[in-house]
């Protein structure tokens, strides 16, 4: 279904919320409003491939529909679970529907529930997509500390999000690049102003430096930027 959600002016443009309207059309706007959305989520199906362990959970933390899980479950290895977790009972039900569809090797369940205060058991692959921007700044730290405790050596945490920068030319030009990127997707200056207008209290982004420092600092050994396009981005971060 096509993301029309904000085509026609709204008198007050309220919070963006994860409602059964935004999962009806969600992989519509997400495919029009992610640079290199597709990508990311093929990869992580390598990144299964390379660093799923036997006994092992594999972790979509804010699983929305489910496509990072579904990744992983057509790549992971045997013995082992793919578990999705997303507070959004409208994702949920609807990502369960999905997945219900396929066939998979490895058992798949997808829970409804927050991430911020869920308990993880011990995974090999855990995977981030585009939620930690709307997780409570003061929330991150902690919940990449869980996710640090919770893999077992060897284990990786992918993480992609919407980044901002310190360097303004740069933050203008990808800011640019990115209206250039949602309109040649078919969305008006209509939608992008209202969408960017309920979005302005709810996704709080930061700097990559920033987050590869709270990686650093919640025990992972490892981390670096493994795919960029515009102001979106994926981190790669490995537990020792």
């Amino acid at each position: 279904m096509r993301d029309n959600i904000f085509a026609t002016k709204q008198e007050r443009v309220g919070d963006f919320v994860f409602d059964e309207t935004v999962a009806s059309v969600f992989p519509d706007m997400i495919r029009r409003s992610v640079p290199g959305y597709p990508s990311i989520v093929s990869a992580v199906g390598m990144l299964t491939r390379r660093y799923a362990q036997e006994n092992t959970c594999l972790y979509d933390l804010g699983s929305s529909l489910g496509a990072c899980a579904m990744e992983m479950a057509g790549n992971a290895p045997d013995n082992t679970r793919v578990i999705g977790i997303d507070c959004s009972a409208a994702m949920v039900q609807r990502s369960r529907e999905i997945i219900s569809s396929y066939k998979y090797r490895v058992p798949v369940e997808i829970i409804q529930d927050d991430i911020a205060s869920c308990s993880l058991e011990p995974a090999s692959v855990v995977v981030m997509n585009f939620v930690l921007q709307f997780i409570a700044p003061e929330q991150r730290l902690p919940l990449l500390e869980k996710i640090s405790r919770s893999l077992v050596p060897g284990g990786v945490l992918v993480l992609s999000e919407k980044f901002s920068f310190t360097d303004s030319f740069m933050m203008q030009a990808l800011t640019d690049l990115h209206l250039d990127f949602k309109k040649a997707n078919g969305y008006s200056d209509l939608e992008i102003s209202q969408k960017r207008a309920s979005l302005e209290n709810v996704m709080i982004t930061e700097s990559p430096a920033k987050r590869l420092r709270d990686l650093e600092l919640s025990g992972f050994s490892h981390a670096g930027l493994w795919f960029q396009c515009f102001n979106f981005g994926s981190i790669l971060a490995v537990k020792e």
